[in-house]
């Protein structure tokens, strides 16, 4: 990195809301007139209530190589898990980096921008009161773990209590500052048997829309029956009809001012700890105070953007319905970039990285449970951070689809960045818990002005798992198959092994007129080793004459545990001589082991072999029988030959 370029990291939660998209905005304008290189790392935790997928999501966070940036401007009022608040800032106090919070009480050594949350709403319950005769007044909260949460709270406390008006807890709904706690809110007070309101101050826009939607479902008349108030003037409630009374916060201004505080302590300025924003009250048709003016250029501006918003949301869906259609029918990570490039194609992202850790598969192995001779699958996955190297199987560079070579994870981005001005978002790819990797989403604002954009990723990663199962399944398909096939004990093929593979070219050898080569093995003396020196030493014998069958079939040959003490040795093109050398071979190498080995046994075996030219009417069993009656003779030699020798 160029050490006269500024880099910023955010850290961020949901900017799908309009609170964070306007604050990253303001980032974003700053950064381009600053020539500032800022990174976000967003999270959509909190959306879902899936702890198991926030587990996923919060862990983008892990991937932030603090030693790389100049200063970090910490979101964690977007937050909803404590615990990964508490650990983020942990992990900026270490890294020794001016960090900028918003409306932060848990962490004063950071650089602090405060709205005076408790102002603003202290203005909006007076004005309920004062102007509108309010007497019962619910209240829908966001999380009390949230300062500018907590601060509008108490300011809704005190101002019922200077006014002569009785606290009812009953009449308070807390929330997560999302659009459905507003349903939930609602649903409540329609619930609830208490006398119904006068009025209901919501902590938030988001929240407050949704009280009026439910309420106006269910034939209540805003603000006819009941008063409604937001916090933060966001444009959808200003365009909402009715127009939302609200509180209007400089959120741009906000990011702006993060960025500045962070250039002025990188050049060695020396700045206050707490800046304070102050805010306005917006009273509006939602309480009874009617329409606030617009001007005609800006019902044209709104009129445009909200065709544009609808235009592009359309066209969104459009995408996401045929690129999750195209992904469902793909089976690898191949054809999933081919799919994912032709429709980053056509919402103009030109700078596109899916970034996968070298473990993104987990390890799938098999495991003997020696009591049972079963075999158990064990998964293993990562959860929390990054493997050491990620890989890139799939990246879009100014428009061109490519992959790249991997790279280490404390990297972060596996690319060199040109210059100043870049924005970058990067994104948690993962199923549930289960850690894949993240995506790069480069100089483009389409991550915060597409309402399908979360979704989109939701997709790809949904795609990467569905690959990773494939992959799964067969591997477990594979370790079946070599359990039908492959003998535990011996590691060579047993019965079903050795007809499956001889078949085949017991087969084309009829076609073809080729002669075929069959031996029968059978171990001498197995049973006195197992009765007078343990069947551990039986099974060290099996395992050793196995492996010297297998040393001597060097020529292409199929070697098996036929069964018990019994191996078998097939071949197609040997002749008599070729034969009785790998018979040969076979003895001489067992009696090599057994002046190596040390033991108070032998390793042998008697061998049977039969050749024949390969016929349909001679088939395969029918030469292991000959062989077998060969082998039989050879025994009954080797017996003969003993006694003869001992008398």
């Amino acid at each position: 990195m160029d050490s006269k370029i500024l880099n910023i990291a955010v850290l961020t939660a949901g900017i799908d809301e309009e609170y964070q998209q306007n604050i990253i905005k303001g980032i974003n304008e700053y950064a381009g007139e600053e020539n500032i290189n800022i990174f976000y790392f967003t999270a959509y935790g909190g959306v879902l209530a899936n702890s198991n997928y926030d587990k996923g999501e919060y862990n983008i966070f892990n991937l932030v190589n603090y030693s790389r940036f100049d200063g970090i401007i910490f979101m964690d009022n977007t937050i909803g898990a404590l615990d990964v608040r508490k650990k983020v800032s942990e992990q900026i106090k270490n890294a020794n980096i001016p960090a900028v919070v918003f409306d932060s009480e848990s962490n004063p050594e950071f650089y602090n921008i405060k709205v005076d949350n408790f102002k603003a709403m202290e203005d909006i319950v007076k004005h309920v009161i004062k102007e509108h005769g309010a007497k019962k007044i619910n209240y829908v909260s966001g999380p009390m773990a949230n300062p500018e949460s907590r601060q509008r709270y108490e300011a809704y406390k005190s101002v019922l209590a200077e006014n002569g008006i009785e606290f009812e807890k009953e009449r308070v709904y807390f929330g997560e500052f999302r659009s459905i706690d507003g349903i939930h809110a609602a649903n409540a007070i329609l619930d609830s048997e208490l006398e119904f309101p006068d009025a209901i101050i919501c902590a938030n826009d988001a929240m407050a829309l949704t009280v009026i939607i439910t309420l106006e479902k269910h034939g209540i008349k805003i603000p006819d029956d009941v008063i409604v108030t937001g916090f933060d003037n966001i444009s959808a409630a200003r365009y909402f009809c009715p127009e939302v009374t609200s509180v209007d916060r400089p959120l741009k201004l906000l990011g702006r001012k993060a960025c500045e505080i962070i250039k002025s302590v990188y050049n060695g300025e020396d700045i206050q700890k707490n800046y304070t924003v102050f805010t306005n009250p917006v009273f509006s048709e939602s309480c009874g105070c009617g329409s606030q003016e617009f001007f005609q250029d800006e019902m044209r501006t709104f009129k445009k953007e909200t065709y544009n918003k609808i235009e592009n949301c359309n066209y969104h869906i459009s995408i996401l319905n045929r690129m999750t259609s195209a992904l469902a029918d793909s089976e690898s990570l191949e054809n999933h970039s081919k799919i994912i490039n032709t429709f980053l194609s056509e919402i103009k992202c030109d700078d596109f990285y899916i970034c996968l850790g070298d473990n993104w598969e987990g390890c799938f192995r098999q495991q003997i449970n020696e009591a049972s001779d079963a075999f158990d699958s064990v998964e293993e996955y990562q959860i929390e951070g990054y493997s050491k190297y990620m890989t890139v199987p799939f990246c879009r560079v100014k428009g061109n689809f490519n992959t790249m070579e991997s790279f280490l994870s404390e990297d972060m981005y596996p690319f060199e960045i040109s210059g100043g001005g870049n924005i970058l978002y990067f994104f948690p790819l993962h199923f549930r818990e289960r850690c894949f990797g993240y995506s790069i989403v480069l100089n483009t604002d389409i991550p915060i002005t597409s309402m399908l954009f979360h979704t989109w990723i939701m997709n790809i990663s949904t795609a990467i798992e569905n690959v990773r199962k494939l992959n799964q399944l067969n591997d477990a398909i594979k370790q079946l198959d070599k359990l039908y096939v492959i003998d535990p004990l011996c590691e060579i093929y047993n019965r079903n092994g050795f007809v499956r593979s001889a078949s085949k070219i017991f087969k084309e050898c009829i076609v073809n007129h080729r002669k075929v080569m069959i031996m029968f093995i059978d171990m001498d003396g197995l049973k006195i080793i197992n009765d007078e020196y343990s069947h551990k030493e039986g099974d060290f014998a099996l395992k050793t004459l196995a492996s010297i069958l297998k040393s001597c079939c060097t020529n292409g040959e199929i070697c098996a545990r036929f069964g018990g003490d019994e191996f078998l040795i097939f071949s197609e093109n040997f002749d008599h001589d070729m034969t009785t050398l790998l018979a040969e071979k076979i003895n001489m190498k067992m009696e090599e082991v057994n002046n190596s080995i040390n033991k108070p046994y032998r390793i042998d075996a008697s061998i049977g072999c039969y050749v024949t030219e390969a016929r349909a009417e001679f088939p395969l069993f029918s030469m292991i029988t000959k062989a077998d009656q060969k082998m039989y003779e050879e025994k009954k030699r080797k017996r003969t030959s003993r006694y003869l020798r001992r008398t």
